[in-house]
């Protein structure tokens, strides 16, 4: 009768509890991490079927509870995370991992590096989130949230509306408190985008901080994972847990010793990238959050970035190589499942045959993919180091000559309808210099477009994770927006003065 009462307790404060907050209670035993673990589950059970956020929850989820009251029960947790439950999105090794794919369902490699780190850490693994198929690189004309094997995952503000990509489901999932913190993965605005579009905080760490290893990639030259949350607190606790270098991954292995930074806005100097004319509802949340920002004490001067058309017209090329690379070796170094792909080639036969995977849109990049240059072409060695010596430049430089300690963007445009015929509406995103470059980027919510979110980026230099999270959270509290979402069904005409 105690965890029933309990259950139902806790499943109405989710939204606005904070790890912090849930170890303290845990600790004092008003709850166990059982009792916590059974809400989430409780609130998978009764909203997902609306959202389509999840793919699969994880039968073992309330053993590693369990485990966890007995450490709590003894004084002993192994950390801020101990007992928190966590979802991962589903291209991420950790069980039956598809990333979104009907070829992949019965794919179960081992744990990647960073679930070995959470379990390590206590989290409860509570399950897979649904995800935009193999991350967002399949068709030039993918609706985001789409996966054949888990359908559209819906923005939980607006359910016809869609909640950007491709770590789709962790950020939906997340903003409706069907999880404490989601990992999602990265290439190009795949973290920061869907946070913005849900109103949650998500960290894009500096490119080498998380391993990549165990999970399903797309370029190891801007792949990355990180932390989707409620708050920003949540997101920096799960990074420090992620965060660490992984033999199998080269690119954790020059990582700095990590230094604090304070949550202040006082004396900061921020560069607002502006991006201004898109959208007015967006301009208007960001001025509004320039004043909030000025009004902390912070100077914002506005900036802008070079290079952009260069570094976004070369990006594509880039990865269209990479990914027949990184997924061919990916294929080849885990052990074969019953009719699994054993290369991008053989995916996209697989594809062709299948009654589902087909039927919203096709597989354009694929095809692309394969009939790109190889790594070792000299045209793409060129073109690869081109664009990211000038991502790296106009971050790099334009701190420099302002003296800045970061730059802010806003993260996206509200979200559109979802509509499969006409496909994404991507009309503003400021993710590609960071993603290009590989330096941190967190997005925060700022405030709302009628019913839905706008997001602020800040982005800085490599290695400057701890300065972007800082400077996020110090924003989070003068300019507390989030709230849960409503799960309206549609957006009535004067919502944002005229429905999107």
């Amino acid at each position: 009768m105690r965890r029933l009462r309990m259950v139902t307790t806790l499943a109405g404060e989710l939204d606005a509890a904070t790890i912090p907050r849930l170890q303290a209670r845990m600790a004092t035993g008003e709850f166990t991490p059982t009792e916590l673990t059974t809400a989430y589950l409780h609130r998978i059970q009764a909203l997902d079927p609306q959202l389509r956020a999840i793919l699969r929850t994880d039968p073992a989820a309330l053993t590693a509870a369990r485990a966890s009251d007995e450490r709590h029960k003894t004084g002993d947790p192994l950390g801020p995370l101990d007992g928190i439950p966590v979802l991962l999105k589903d291209n991420i090794g950790a069980g039956v991992t598809t990333a979104g794919s009907r070829a992949l369902r019965t794919h179960q490699p081992a744990d990647a590096f960073l679930v070995r780190k959470l379990k390590a850490a206590g989290a409860v693994v509570l399950g897979k989130a649904n995800l935009s198929e193999w991350a967002n690189f399949r068709s030039t004309a993918s609706t985001s949230g789409w996966s054949a094997l888990g359908g559209q995952t819906a923005n939980p503000h607006v359910l016809d509306h869609n909640p950007a990509g491709s770590s789709s489901g962790s950020a939906a999932a997340v903003a409706a408190a069907l999880a404490q913190v989601a990992i999602g993965t990265e290439t190009d605005g795949s973290i920061v985008c869907p946070a913005g579009a849900t109103g949650v905080v998500g960290l894009k760490p500096t490119l080498g901080l998380v391993s990549r290893t165990g999970v399903i990639p797309i370029s190891a030259e801007q792949d990355t994972a990180g932390p989707l949350a409620r708050h920003v607190v949540d997101a920096a606790l799960t990074l420090a847990v992620l965060r660490g270098q992984d033999p199998a991954d080269p690119a954790t292995h020059h990582i700095p010793p990590h230094t604090d930074e304070p949550v202040t806005l006082a004396n900061r100097r921020l560069g607002l990238w502006r991006l201004a004319g898109v959208d007015q509802a967006t301009d208007q949340v960001i001025t509004q959050a320039v004043e909030a920002l000025r009004t902390a004490g912070a100077t914002v001067v506005e900036v802008d970035l070079p290079h952009q058309r260069e570094i976004g017209d070369g990006e594509f090329p880039c990865l269209l190589t990479e990914f027949r690379h990184e997924l061919d070796r990916y294929l080849a170094a885990h052990p074969p499942f019953p009719g699994g792909p054993r290369t991008l080639a053989h995916l996209v036969e697989l594809n062709r045959a299948d009654p589902v995977e087909l039927t919203h849109f096709g597989q354009e990049l694929f095809e692309q993919a394969l009939a790109a240059p190889p790594r070792a072409d000299p045209g793409y060695r060129d073109r690869r180091a081109r664009i990211t010596a000038l991502a790296r430049e106009a971050i790099d430089q334009t701190l420099a000559a302002q003296q800045l300690d970061a730059i802010i963007a806003p993260s996206n445009a509200p979200a559109w309808r979802t509509d499969y015929p006409a496909g994404d509406d991507y009309r503003l995103s400021s993710a590609t210099p960071a993603a290009v470059a590989g330096y941190p980027n967190v997005s925060v919510p700022a405030g709302f477009a009628g019913p839905l979110p706008i997001g602020l980026s800040i982005f800085a230099g490599r290695w400057q994770d701890a300065r972007v999270l800082a400077i996020a959270a110090a924003f989070e509290q003068v300019n507390p927006v989030r709230r849960a979402p409503l799960l309206l069904p549609g957006l009535a005409v004067n919502d944002l003065g005229a429905a999107r």
